[in-house]
């Protein structure tokens, strides 16, 4: 079986949270009432994550969610015998003994051996300790930390279930993963089970159908977004907003192609790197039949891919190297800097189909991507700059309560290119813009990009999620790799830094993003449609076409409905449509030239002129009013 890289030592793990070690134990909780049920269950891995725990499992049985009244009732039985966890450390001898008893992960020893738990003993470095934990019947192979007793184990749910590779690799069998919950009292799982639930009717995937907002069509693939009219409203009207500040700030709008020669990004280093997340290499044409000529095979074909020996494209996994080529396609001066290229540039990644969600997590996404091109001595003002913009972003949009995440290298590690006093300027230049934001602001190891550190905002939504969305980042690496200059002062060649930010990370997880922070009822300057009129019968049908004239004229999206719907149902239907607006008319607005006024969450706000209401609203649009 493939080994895990993720695998914690155990420092890390006993660094756990006082909620993560209550999870862990839940997880073993769970474990001991599943085994009661389905004794010949074999389980992997049982950690806590955020939010919550899971337990991955091999079992014929497929548990489905009509299982959880079943197991959540055992597992009660388990907190209320209160057993105490108890911890032994043994050999690797003795570990190994067990798992081939079946004794891991068990009540008892079984026919069967604890297959996962040989795996994960074999995993284990030469020399480390080896630990079991033991709640009543059930004992297994663990680290820790637990709780004391399954009797604090009171405050737990089951959420779901899912299908899950063991240790995450396609090449392993598949599991079955069952995720919970778990908190210090019953009052704050309530809490908790109250989000997931409003988090359910928030969910894009099922606004963004009810609101014709995007569609994915398995005849089309997998994590490939087609935005409908509505959503592309939504897009453009963000990509306007974006627009209109790069202008002001001294952007540059440039376009380049989905896809680029392998050896670009040899040269960038996305390939290798970043190979597995990777669409495969397109195969150039004559190269590919001169392959077939020599008689490759194809497993040879297969490592001259792995390995990139061969003459190809690539659809393109980032934009950085498109920018590079532009700003190296003429000569630079120091008076020329900083060059600030921008783009919405659509790149693509292969995830796994299992990680796919929606519009948050995608193979085809578009990046308001751009790539700032300066002196060693302007890198810290573009970063503020970036970060002021990213704000604004933010700002605007009614996302403001967030945090900042600076992502450093890990010092221990060889992923990262480049020499080591660059980064650390990089990283000093990111720590001190990252003082000015008057947030809270924390450092991660091990979290920067290949070539670079830097800055994540991490919002949360209205229902307390959390997002990482804009990042702005330093790079001292990309500009040397691909041998950029530009001509000092001193009429010396010099090296520029490169800073790359997106504010809103990509278009597609965004505006998933901001479909649930707004529960699918955007601004009226977002939404799609943004005034409906209602003719209360067919006699004012042609004022009220008059009135949906006029709006249009003023650039509000207005539609009229003009069905023989009873005026309640029109409302509803416009209610459903989440429009912000419901202009009412009949005979008597129609002799006096105003409309009766309804907004969505509002209600009725009373009769207007229709010239007021233009103005009104007008506004609102123009000024992005929330």
């Amino acid at each position: 079986m493939a080994d895990d890289p993720k695998r914690k030592t155990l420092e890390e793990r006993q660094e756990m949270s006082d909620i993560d070690r209550l999870r862990h134990s839940c997880a073993h909780v769970l474990a001991t009432a599943i085994l009661r049920i389905w004794p010949e269950a074999q389980f992997a891995a049982g950690p806590p994550v955020e939010g919550g725990f899971y337990y991955d499992l091999e079992l014929d049985h497929r548990i489905s969610p009509e299982d959880f009244p079943k197991i959540e009732a055992e597992m009660t039985k388990v907190v209320k015998e209160n057993q105490t966890f108890e911890r032994q450390v043994v050999t690797r001898d003795e570990a190994l003994a067990m798992a081939k008893n079946g004794r891991l992960s068990a009540l008892s020893d079984r026919p069967e051996a604890s297959t996962f738990k040989l795996d994960i003993i074999e995993g284990i470095p030469e020399g480390e300790e080896i630990s079991l934990f033991k709640n009543g019947d059930f004992i297994d192979l663990c680290a820790g930390p637990h709780v004391g007793r399954t009797g604090n184990c009171k405050a737990f749910k089951l959420t779901s279930v899912a299908a899950a590779f063991y240790k995450g690799d396609a090449a392993n069998p598949q599991l079955q993963r069952v995720y919970g919950t778990a908190f210090k009292n019953k009052t704050m799982l309530n809490e908790h089970l109250e989000a997931l639930e409003e988090a359910k009717k928030r969910d894009h995937r099922l606004l963004g159908k009810q609101l014709e907002l995007f569609h994915i069509d398995e005849s089309v693939g997998q994590g490939l977004v087609l935005w409908m009219p509505n959503g592309a409203i939504v897009r453009q009207e963000l990509q306007n907003f974006i627009s209109e500040e790069l202008t002001r700030q001294g952007y540059q709008q440039v376009f380049t192609p989905h896809i680029g020669k392998l050896d670009l990004y040899k040269t960038s280093g996305h390939f290798p790197y970043y190979q597995e997340s990777q669409f495969p290499p397109v195969i150039a044409r004559d190269h590919l039949i001169g392959l077939a000529d020599e008689g490759c095979s194809c497993s040879d074909l297969t490592n001259q891919l792995e390995a990139g020996e061969v003459e190809g494209y690539l659809l393109k996994p980032m934009n950085c190297p498109h920018h590079i080529k532009i700003f190296d396609a003429t000569p630079k001066s120091y008076r020329d800097l900083p060059v600030r290229l921008a783009e919405f540039g659509t790149v693509y990644r292969w995830e796994q189909s299992g990680e796919l969600g929606g519009m948050t997590r995608v193979r085809g996404f578009t990046q308001d991507d751009a790539h700032l091109f300066c002196t060693d001595e302007q890198v810290e003002g573009e970063v503020l700059g970036c970060l002021g913009l990213v704000k604004k972003v933010l700002s605007t949009l009614g996302m403001e309560d967030y945090r900042v995440r600076v992502s450093l290298r890990d010092p221990t590690s060889d992923k990262y290119v480049g020499d080591p006093a660059n980064w650390d300027r990089a990283e000093e230049a990111l720590r001190r813009a990252a003082g000015t934001l008057e947030v809270p602001f924390t450092e991660e190891e091990g979290e920067a990009a290949f070539y670079g550190p830097k800055i994540d905002f991490v919002v949360k939504d209205v229902i307390g999620r959390e997002w990482q969305l804009g990042t702005v980042q330093v790079d001292y690496n990309l500009p040397e790799r691909f041998n950029l200059s530009y001509v000092g002062a001193d009429n010396a060649s010099h090296r520029p830094v490169m800073v790359h930010r997106a504010p809103f990370g990509s278009m597609e997880r965004f505006v998933g993003v901001l479909i649930e922070h707004f529960a699918g009822k955007f601004p009226t300057w977002l939404a799609p449609e943004q005034v409906r009129v209602l003719p209360i019968s067919e006699k004012s049908q042609e004022y009220c076409e008059a009135v949906e004239a006029q709006l249009k004229e003023a650039g509000v999206r207005t539609s009229l409905d003009a069905t023989a719907e009873k005026l309640g149902a029109k409302i509803r239907l416009a209610q459903l449509s989440q429009t912000p607006y419901m202009l009412v008319a009949g005979e008597r607005e129609a002799a006096e030239g105003t409309v009766s006024v309804r907004h969505r969450q509002r209600g009725d706000t009373g009769t207007m002129s229709i010239d007021d209401f233009t103005k009104l609203v007008v506004e609102e649009i123009s000024s992005r009013s929330l």
